[in-house]
């Protein structure tokens, strides 16, 4: 499969496959014109990296989980305890964004939206932290 082909399959911009190449992600063979020559494996690692960055694993979390992917004598363990971590970091996230959203639905209550220059929301970000 050419580039064009495994982009369509996998649903990736051929840009983001040729990152993958550059960073050592996969290795896709080459013909004899130099042109990239990507197999069946190629499409599958890239179809689970591509599955892994939707969950919002690092490259590097990619890489590993890839490569615990590619070994079969693997400890689900190793694996559960990446998505273990993982998940512990998107908690995080979202404890911060649902304080992020309460105090900006508390100042766009408090704000009254008029012609007036006075602005809670502005006089919010001007403070200076005590």
């Amino acid at each position: 499969m050419n580039i064009g082909e495994v982009a369509s399959r996998a649903g990736l911009p051929a840009k983001t496959i040729r990152y993958y190449e550059d960073i050592g992600l996969i290795r896709p063979a080459r013909d004899a014109n130099g042109y990239r020559a990507f197999r069946d494996t190629d499409m599958h690692k890239l179809t689970f990296v591509a599955r892994a960055r939707a969950l919002g694993f690092s490259i590097d979390e990619c890489r590993t989980l890839l490569a615990l992917w590619e070994d079969r004598e693997r400890a689900s363990a190793d694996v559960r305890a990446i998505a273990s971590d993982h998940l512990t970091r998107i908690e995080e996230k979202i404890v911060d964004l649902e304080a992020m959203r309460d105090t900006l639905r508390t100042l766009v209550a408090s704000c009254a939206g008029d012609d007036r220059p006075d602005c809670p929301i502005l006089s919010s970000l001007a403070e200076q932290e005590r």
